[in-house]
């Protein structure tokens, strides 16, 4: 059996951030990354961006060029799936059945994509978007203007439509909630970016429901709703979520349900055992302490240096402000903080100049914000939430006045 004295499952952004911080903490012992794909550890964001484009190379997506690894004395081992873990004995079990043993454990696999159940969803040209096999297939679809449905209109949803305009393909984006970006953005932001997809021809249908795929040779050929409309379809690319990859763990025996439970050093219930990325649920100080699984490079960057640090005997709590970016079109959108719980949401800038802000507060206090082309603003606010500041309400809705300069008193 093989062992380690730190094992990493998974080769994501996660498992490669702990795993190079490891060593510039200085630690020395050994590091073990288990990849279930075939690809050493790259950037995802840029797939349903750039690399889809073919504006980028997958070469330049990597975290970390192959001899990066080697020089730092990172062992990946690549299509190594763990199925199972032994707390006790403190080894995993690959899909191969092969055994490995660990001294410290972190668990980075992520999650995978919602599927949809419904009849003809395992037709051919029915897509998902999660890595580089799912990015290459949809490119392929693209050099000829199709007509393309897109389910689901969260971030990875909306990022696609717009490729796919770019592109000149015909699209339509199904969201079964009322608004787009129901879960992440204010309601102001949704019916912003609602109408400049529509500007740049995107038809999208709010409190869609789905029926069933129909096709024919195997392939997809029109979505049908529940009010038995169909839509003509090329080819479908859903993007409905994910589910956290933590089965083994939790048959194991840690504690958790939709992820992973870890305290705020990034650690299970399992001793020796940390968690870190979108599997990772966690009592967030920007949740007014409620259980969170954020789904985003940020927290699953900040997680994995907070497991490094534990691991590595330098523990820290994790405290880190979530943020999130999207690009669609020549919109840069940029987020700060969670706005749940929000009383009051104030407009600032110019939504018709295609530039401003919205700030989330709870009693008078700064929680989150939305900047849409919009950057000193999101440097400044991003201060500002970390702090709990509290704002004078007027001047932080005068776009002229910088949000430093706003705040109460």
């Amino acid at each position: 059996m093989s062992a380690s004295d730190v094992l990493i499952v998974g080769g994501g952004q996660a498992g490669a951030t702990a795993a190079i911080t490891l060593r510039q903490l200085g630690f020395t012992g050994s590091v073990v990354i288990l990849e279930a794909t075939a690809e050493l550890p790259y950037e995802r964001p840029p797939l349903s961006k750039d690399y889809m484009l073919g504006q980028r190379t997958f070469e330049t997506c990597l975290i970390r060029p192959a001899r990066f690894w080697a020089e730092q004395k990172i062992d990946i081992l690549t299509n190594a799936a763990v199925t199972a873990i032994d707390p006790t004995r403190q080894q995993v079990t690959l899909a191969n059945g092969r055994n490995f043993g660990f001294g410290k454990l972190l668990w980075a696999t992520g999650g995978t994509p919602r599927r949809l159940t419904c009849p003809g969803a395992d037709l051919a040209s029915v897509f998902t978007l999660h890595d580089k096999k799912d990015a290459d297939a949809i490119a392929a679809k693209l050099d000829v203007p199709r007509r393309a449905v897109v389910i689901g209109g969260g971030y990875i949803g909306l990022e696609m439509a717009a490729v796919l305009r770019k592109r000149g393909h015909h699209v339509t984006v199904l969201e079964a909630q009322e608004r787009v970006l129901a879960r992440v953005a204010g309601e102001a932001l949704s019916r912003f970016i609602e109408a400049e997809h529509r500007a740049h021809g995107v038809e999208i249908r709010l409190g869609a429901q789905l029926r069933e795929f129909r096709g024919a040779n195997g392939a997809v050929t029109s979505v049908v709703l529940v009010n038995g409309e169909e839509l003509p379809a090329d080819f479908v690319i859903t993007g409905i979520g994910i589910v956290p990859v933590v089965a083994p763990l939790l048959a194991a025996g840690a504690a958790g349900g939709n992820g992973v439970e870890v305290d705020e050093f990034c650690a299970t219930s399992l001793p020796g055992i940390y968690a870190a990325g979108d599997g990772a649920r966690h009592h967030n100080r920007f949740a007014q302490g409620e259980w969170v699984r954020l789904e985003s490079v940020q927290n699953a960057t900040d997680q994995a240096i907070t497991a490094a640090h534990a691991i590595a005997g330098q523990a820290k709590p994790y405290e880190a402000l979530p943020w999130f970016w999207s690009n669609q079109y020549d919109l840069r959108l940029q987020s700060a903080g969670l706005n749940m719980g929000h009383d009051t949401a104030l407009l600032r800038g110019d939504q018709a100049a295609r530039s401003f802000a919205i700030l989330y507060l709870r009693e008078g206090r700064l929680i989150a914000l939305d900047c849409v082309n919009r950057t000193k603003d999101y440097a400044a606010g991003k201060a500002l939430v970390s702090s709990g500041a509290r704002l004078d309400a007027s001047r932080a809705a005068d776009g002229n006045i910088p949000l430093k300069e706003t705040l109460a008193g």
